[in-house]
């Protein structure tokens, strides 16, 4: 009887030890996991935005396709950045980006028309973009 109550007692003692130490090592992890979503979402949106001033410099320099090559990218890098938002509950950051995307689509489209105006639709795109930068997570 005295061994049954002593192998019980370690088990009970090693669970709670095995529950302790998983509680304790996962403490943090959602902390960490929220910080590397930021910053997967900010490196995404500084891609996006340097694509796209990669893409002006190409419509400056009447390079329109290079320009349309940096387009497509920055449309890539919103696209992920999209994801990541939805992931995160922004919606309104989401709501925000639709016309960055509407406006880099409408660029791309001028440069294969070789029309410079693209310059100025991939100029509103970057503001767009810097603004959801700018913006800090609510929670």
């Amino acid at each position: 009887m005295k061994k049954a109550k002593l192998v019980l007692g370690v088990l009970i003692a090693l669970v709670v030890v095995l529950l302790g130490g998983w509680i304790w090592g996962a403490s943090g992890k959602g902390t960490l996991e929220r910080a590397l979503e930021a910053s997967e979402l900010s490196n995404d949106l500084l891609e996006a935005r340097s694509s796209v001033l990669a893409a002006r410099l190409d419509l400056y320099s009447v390079n329109f396709g290079d320009a349309s090559r940096h387009l497509e990218s920055a449309r890539a890098q919103l696209g992920r950045a999209e994801e990541q938002l939805k992931g995160l509950g922004r919606k309104d950051d989401v709501k925000q980006l639709q016309p960055a995307l509407a406006q880099i689509d409408e660029a791309q489209r001028l440069a294969r028309q070789l029309d410079p105006s693209a310059n100025a639709r991939a100029a509103e795109a970057a503001t767009i973009i810097d603004d959801v930068l700018g913006d800090k997570p609510t929670r």
